[in-house]
């Protein structure tokens, strides 16, 4: 076995697996734009007069996602990486076959339930980014986050299009095709997983996890553990708070379902398309300053979406949300990956991915409250103060003490 291991080439499969996940990304992460571009118009669509609890199955996605993140993570550190993230697509086909059938029997709080589910089999997906980062050095670790959400823009086309062209396909039920066309994306991405490699001594570093990993409350202590899940809560919070109310914004103000599907495109092709950079500027400029680029952005989103209500807005303020998400998330999950040991990462995973996707559940419901009672321009002003807060954040971590150190 220590000849099998001393063999292997540790970095050849790293890079392998990035390439991997991310040809997976590209089909499994299309399950987030049609659950958030058609949760909430499907909502609408089932309800009666009262559409306050239009964008509750976006809610939903969000809420499984937050839900999924610390049994996803035991799931993996019991079964392996490769396992788990096959079983996540088998549960997203599965989901996405349930959802359907509750559009066709016009269930409203059947689908919003299936939408959980599908929220709970993104739970494995969103881990990809923290797989591709298991092995290799600091440099190596930002690159392949990056590498790994580039899968998003492949999502971002698919995604939308799936929509678009499967929207009425089981007419006069409409947008169940979006979801059965799920179990086809889940059964592709089922494909390409079973090529990830595992490491010959995984199994031995995920036992020493209980044995040697400090407590979750030490790890969670530090300053730049706070700072960076605080900053990245912040950072999706607003994403989902103000994606979740564009599109429902975008069909009130008169434009169709394709326009506020293709907004959403736009839109995550953003979340993804500079992660051909990201990793660069994060080793040149620092994690830190890539994560208050991002919150600017942010903030010139809101300037764009208080301008006016024309598709341009619309789509400009989603592409900036987009690109401001890129590197505030990417940045803030970078710098988590600083906080914690190789036989810690399950643990410490599980949980930042609870509290930030928690977090982007609860700020979807209350965008459906905020849009029906106060408008658009309600939900682009709330940015700013949630931005300010982050900022603070990053301020307190610039003078801190410094105790906290990268875990070796």
């Amino acid at each position: 076995m220590t000849n099998t291991t001393e063999s292997f080439d540790m970095h050849a499969m790293a890079r392998r697996n990035v390439l991997v996940l991310t040809i997976a990304a590209c089909v499994t992460m299309a399950a987030a734009p049609i659950a958030v571009s058609t949760g909430g118009l499907a909502g609408d669509y089932l309800l009666g007069e009262d559409k306050s609890l239009a964008t509750l199955p976006v809610t939903a996605f969000n809420l499984g996602v937050g839900l999924g993140a610390i049994p996803a993570a035991l799931i993996m550190r019991r079964i392996g990486r490769k396992y788990g993230f096959m079983f996540g697509s088998l549960l997203s086909g599965l989901a996405g076959a349930l959802a359907g059938l509750s559009l066709i029997i016009d269930s409203f709080w059947g689908f919003t339930l299936s939408v959980l589910i599908v929220g709970l089999s993104y739970a494995f997906v969103v881990q990809y980014r923290f797989a591709a980062a298991d092995y290799g050095d600091e440099e190596f670790k930002s690159k392949a986050i990056s590498y790994v959400l580039l899968g998003g823009i492949g999502a971002a086309v698919i995604g939308p299009q799936v929509v678009i062209y499967t929207v009425e396909s089981f007419s006069p039920y409409m947008f169940a095709g979006n979801y059965f066309a799920m179990c086809g994306l889940a059964a592709v991405g089922l494909m390409i997983l079973s090529f990830l490699q595992r490491a010959p001594n995984a199994s031995n570093l995920e036992e020493q996890d209980a044995k040697t990993g400090r407590p979750l409350r030490q790890i969670m202590a530090q300053p730049r553990f706070i700072a960076a899940t605080v900053c990245t809560i912040c950072n999706a919070a607003l994403m989902s708070f103000v994606m979740t109310a564009a599109p429902l914004a975008m069909v009130a103000c008169g434009f169709s379902t394709g326009d506020a599907a293709l907004g959403i495109q736009w839109h995550v092709i953003a979340m993804y398309g500079p992660s051909f950079i990201t990793g660069s500027l994060m080793n040149r400029f620092g994690k830190e300053r890539v994560v208050a680029a991002g919150m600017i952005i942010m903030i010139l989103c809101a300037i764009v979406a208080l301008l006016g209500i024309e598709l341009w807005n619309f789509w400009l303020a989603l592409i900036l949300l987009g690109v401001g998400w890129n590197f505030g998330f990417i940045g803030g999950t970078a710098l988590v990956t600083t906080t914690y040991r190789p036989e810690e990462k399950n643990r410490v995973q599980g949980v930042f991915d609870f509290l930030v996707y928690g977090s982007s559940a609860f700020a979807s419901l209350m965008s459906g409250v905020v849009f029906n009672a106060l408008g658009w321009g309600t939900v682009a002003v709330i940015i700013f103060p949630v931005i300010a807060f982050a900022f603070a954040m990053l301020i307190w971590l610039a003078f801190s003490n410094k105790r906290a150190v990268p875990a070796v």
